[in-house]
């Protein structure tokens, strides 16, 4: 569920981004804090994904800010 791809950003508005962009930075804590605790490497590749749909998230409000 961590990944969210460009074209379904661009399908948002900024209401639904900005949450969006909470439900993933409390999923990239949850991630960090399993693995620090030597959580389950089923998961190995989530960590990665859910920071770059971050910055997905995070490149594309500035770019609708610049508009």
């Amino acid at each position: 569920m961590s990944h969210v791809k460009s074209r379904d950003i661009d399908s948002m508005n900024m209401e639904q981004r900005e949450r969006r962009l909470a439900e993933l930075k409390e999923e990239l804590l949850q991630l960090r804090s399993q693995q620090a605790l030597g959580g389950s490497s089923a998961d190995s590749g989530a960590y990665k994904q859910t920071r770059r749909s971050i910055a997905r998230l995070i490149t594309k409000m500035n770019q609708g800010q610049k508009e």
